[in-house]
């Protein structure tokens, strides 16, 4: 793979770890306020948490394996 086409691959990675945090916490915040109204119990809110903790944490692991490319210079993704 040439230089460019790894900076395109490391871009298109970044995009999607940013949609996802994005898209995450707009839906997190959304059901925090729809769920109440809609009278869903508490033990969705939670099921509802533990499924935006999950989307951040691999946010979190994928912005790590980016850092890291990005850091070695030579464009290579780990996993």
């Amino acid at each position: 793979m040439t230089g460019t086409e790894q900076d395109q691959k490391l871009a298109r990675k970044g995009r999607m770890v940013s949609l996802v945090i994005a898209g995450t916490l707009i839906v997190w915040m959304a059901l925090q306020i729809v769920s109440p109204m809609i009278g869903l119990p508490g033990r969705y809110a939670l099921l509802f948490d533990f499924a935006a903790l999950a989307a951040l944490f691999w946010a979190l692991v994928n912005g790590y394996q980016l850092w890291r490319a990005r850091q070695s210079g030579d464009g290579k993704e780990e996993g």
